[in-house]
This record gives structure tokens, sequence and C-alpha cells, in this order.
């Protein structure tokens, strides 16, 4: 099975340099549908997620019947990439990319789908016999995996994937943890800080004594938790009547995660609860209100797992050798778990992600095409 490294070049640089920024993907889309389309297949389905995500297109799903009697498998990869993203031009250096500087590359995950379309044309050109294969490519994965989370997952018929978005590369993440954001507005009384601070209640002061007992940081090797964001007060001669703060906590276990989520709200709601006026003439008490809410659930996949068995033993005819790492960042894979699809996560071979310096080699996504290759068609040479 051949690869064309500069037909896989070419259409990576394409992909680079058509714009899609969260939000507004359907310029790639439409390059997307034109290609899987030349490669007949069986199927290219866009749903209508774009009504909650606010895209400008939906996410895709493309399946080819495929001949070989094995259980069906997906691909995932998404189509939006994280600003600076307009105007991209890709800067090629012997067979390193980078952009020219003054954008992201957008390797992070258009590397992915150059893999997932190589790997077709491949299979196509030579008619190799291939299982069932589906490509599921989302929108707005960069702003909150909000793509995935619209997207309905009875479109999807495979039961087991692997999303094609990490860095690095021969690595598989096989753990990612939940991820609980907390929102939390402190209301305090507005007064003037000269002439009548003694009627005010400072919110800033009373979200600094709760935050002084909130758990921060790595907690433990399951568990970390952040104060990300507090915004409040309007000038420095007023007391500041409202702040907002923003927080998260990550864990690879659901009790930790619950327990620690309790920690937080409790510091906020017992600081406000027993808060003192301790000169008698504030004009009223501090009160506080908190959301909480899921933003993706617990990926844990075990190494004797079908799905990490097809990877492993893939790389194995391939005689590539993997890592499997748990992760600390959530992606799209999150999501497709949470829903019952196995979905493990493989490297791409992107570096420096998120920044005018991210890069990719040409080679990597020569070695994750061979990889998807011998997945689709379960090659033992």
């Amino acid at each position: 099975m051949e690869i064309d490294r500069e037909r896989l070049a070419k259409n990576f640089i394409e992909l680079c340099e058509t714009d899609s920024p969260s939000r507004h993907e359907k310029q790639v889309s439409l390059l997307l549908k034109d290609i899987f389309t030349s490669l007949q297949a069986d199927e290219i389905l866009e749903d209508a997620s774009n009504a909650i995500t606010g895209s400008d297109c939906g996410n895709l799903v493309i399946r080819f019947a495929g001949s070989l009697d094995l259980d069906p498998i997906f691909f995932s990869c998404h189509m939006d990439t994280v600003e600076p993203a307009r105007g991209v031009e890709v800067l090629r250096t012997g067979d390193v990319f980078t952009s020219k500087g003054e954008t992201i590359l957008g390797s992070d995950d258009k590397s992915g789908l150059a893999a997932c379309i190589e790997c077709m044309r491949v299979l196509k050109e030579n008619n190799i016999l291939h299982r069932p294969l589906e490509f599921v490519i989302t929108t707005c994965e960069e702003i909150g995996l909000i793509g995935a989370k619209a997207l309905d997952p009875a479109m999807i018929r495979a039961k087991e994937g692997y999303a094609l978005d990490s860095t690095g590369f021969a690595k598989v993440i096989t753990h990612a943890p939940a991820l609980n954001r907390i929102d939390i507005t402190l209301q305090g009384v507005a007064a003037h800080a000269g002439l009548h601070p003694e009627w005010g209640v400072n919110a800033i002061t009373v979200a600094a004594k709760a935050i002084a007992v909130c758990p921060c940081g790595r907690l433990d090797d399951e568990t970390t938790a952040n104060i990300g964001t507090i915004q409040g007060g309007m000038a420095s001669n007023i007391v500041p009547e409202t702040v907002t703060i923003q927080a998260e906590v990550r864990s690879h276990n659901q009790q930790r995660l619950d327990a620690v989520t309790r920690e937080i709200t409790a510091a906020f709601e017992q600081t406000v609860a027993t808060w003192k006026d301790h000169t008698g003439q504030a004009k009223g008490t501090p009160s506080v209100q908190i959301d909480v809410r899921e933003d993706f659930p617990i990926m844990a996949l075990e190494k004797e797992s079908p799905v990490i068995q097809r990877v492993a033993k893939a790389a194995e005819s391939l005689s590539m050798h993997l890592v499997y790492e748990k992760g600390g960042g959530g992606s799209d894979a999150n999501i497709f778990n949470g829903h019952g699809l196995a979905t493990a996560i493989i490297a791409t071979g992107m570096t420096n992600v998120h920044s005018t310096n991210e890069q990719v080699e040409l080679q990597d996504m020569v070695d994750l095409t061979r990889l998807l290759l011998a997945m689709a068609t379960e090659q033992q040479s």
C-alpha cells in the first residue's frame, strides 16, 4: 500500500490554507465534501448542529461501506482551528511544515484530516478490501467541544473509533479526566469608598476569603482544580458590589471530581453564610450564586479493550512502537465515550499547537496514514 507523500503534503497544505476558525468552518467543510465525493463515499451527511453551535456549517459524517466482514470503526477529526487562523500561508522547509509566522498552522487538526483522506485514496486507487469506515468530522471543538456535543450519536453506526487529535507521535491516549466548570457570582453592596465605606459589602474581599480556602492546583495524581478568572469592581472609589469567578475541577475519578467541586462551592457558601458586619452599618449582606456544569465526562479505556487491542495490533504489524498515556485535557473523544462509543485518541505528530510556532513533519503524517490503513484492513504484514 504505497502512500503518495507529495499528494499527502499537497492536500495538507490545501486544508491548512483553507481558513476554518471556530464557527467559520464552511469553506473547509465544502472542500472535504468535494474530496470525499471524488472518493465515491457511500454517504456524506451534514447535521443541523449549526443551529446549536452557531457555526456556518454542521458536523460531517462520511461513510464507506467496505467489503471486509469486520466491525465498522470511525476516525474522528475536527475542522476548526484556534485564532489567529485567517490567511494561513504554509511554509515548507524540507519535510517540516510551519506557518509563515503570523498565524497558526492548523495541523491541529488538519494533520489528522490529511491522513484520513490519503488513507481512503490509497484504498480506492488500489482496490484494497477494507472494513466499513466512517469519518466523523466536527465543528467548534476548540471552543468547548460543542460540535461533538451537538452531534446526534445515532448518526455514527460504528461502536468504536479513534480521535486523531493529540500532539507528539506514536502515542495513544487511553484516559482523560472529566471536567466540571464552576461559575460563581458573589454579590455585595456598593458604597462610596471614601465617604461611607462601612455602608458597603466588599464583594472582592468576601470572594478573597473564600478563594483562600479553596483547593487549587494538582491535588493528587488524578485531580486538579483551578480558580481561572476573577472580575469585579467599577472604580477604586466604589466598594465593589459584584464579583464573578470562573473555576474548574478535573479528575479521572468521578467521586473525587464531585467531592472537590463540593469543597469549592462550600467554601463560597460558608464564607457568605458566616460573614459578619463588624461596623453594624452595612446596607445589606453578601449573597452568592453558583452554577456547576459538567463540560465533558471521564474517558477510560483499558489496554485489554478491543479498541486499544486493534490499534496495538495494527502498530505491531508495522513494527511501530506505541506508548499509552493518560491525558489531562478534554477532546471530542470524551464526548463520544460518554455516548458509549469507545474512542481512543491517536497523536498525529503536531507540536507547538495553539501558537504561531506550530509545526508538523510529513513523515509523521505518512506513518499515521499507514496506521489507519492497517486498522482499516487489519493487515498482518
